[in-house]
């Protein structure tokens, strides 16, 4: 079932990505979507929750207050009118994904052939740079929905807002090639420690934002993200492979 909820106190990103890690929390919430203008959640439920429950998980966010809005619909009908076609959906990650890659081979081609080091090492120094800058316009935001998923960062909150730095300073260290056995190594046991959470949240079929672009873009947790953080690992341990 899916319930359509008022809610009041939001101001920013940030306020938005608490109440939706709060509402998440919640046992019988399988997925949980809010705006700010206006101020709504859309939550779907395995079970009807309590409004009184409700207000508890919000109200432990911040000062934020929530109420019936009278429009409740039907999974099927949910899903009929708020469905967004694969590519609808993943448009600005695909996107930015083509220009990564389109730059890194224009870079990586010359002397009539392409060179897969030269490549991968520009196509992880671009994917780097930019996720942690839009990780890092709304650092708050970021570390709260990541919070929701990755398993260290739901122990200490303090790591979401460490994450988007050390993508910086990888994508730096790709970019300038220094020490390359140190950074791909870095950035193997980094990215195979991240996906953990991710698989996790799809076995489990948890329905949760991904916060692989921060709160800019609202974007699924699927399979898209295990694959990008897969062939990041996968590109991590070529390039030790080769050296």
């Amino acid at each position: 079932m899916t319930h359509t909820y008022n809610i009041t106190g939001m101001t920013c990103g940030s306020c938005s990505a608490k109440v939706k890690s709060a509402l998440l929390k919640l046992p019988d919430v399988l997925s949980a979507d809010v705006s700010i203008n206006p101020g709504k959640a859309v939550i779907e439920m395995q079970n009807h929750i309590p409004l009184a429950s409700l207000s508890t998980a919000v109200g432990s966010a911040g000062n934020y207050s929530i109420a019936e809005s009278g429009n409740h619909t039907s999974d099927m009908a949910s899903s009929k009118t708020e469905a967004k076609s694969w590519f609808a959906t993943y448009k600005p990650l695909l996107l930015i994904a083509f220009f990564i890659v389109l730059v890194s081979t224009l870079v990586s081609f010359h002397d009539g052939q392409l060179h897969w080091m030269q490549w991968m090492n520009s196509t992880m120094a671009g994917f780097f740079l930019v996720f942690s800058f839009f990780k890092l316009l709304d650092l708050k935001g970021f570390a709260e929905s990541y919070s929701s998923y990755d398993l260290l960062a739901m122990r200490w909150k303090g790591y979401g807002l460490i994450y988007p730095f050390l993508e910086l300073a990888l994508g730096i260290a790709f970019v300038t090639q220094w020490q390359p056995f140190v950074t791909n190594l870095v950035t193997v046991v980094l990215m195979s420690f991240s996906i953990l959470g991710v698989t996790k949240s799809l076995l489990a079929k948890r329905t949760i934002q991904c916060a692989c672009l921060g709160t800019v873009f609202n974007l699924p947790m699927s399979t898209v993200t295990f694959v990008e953080d897969g062939l990041m690992i996968a590109m991590g341990l070529a390039m030790l492979m080769m050296m």
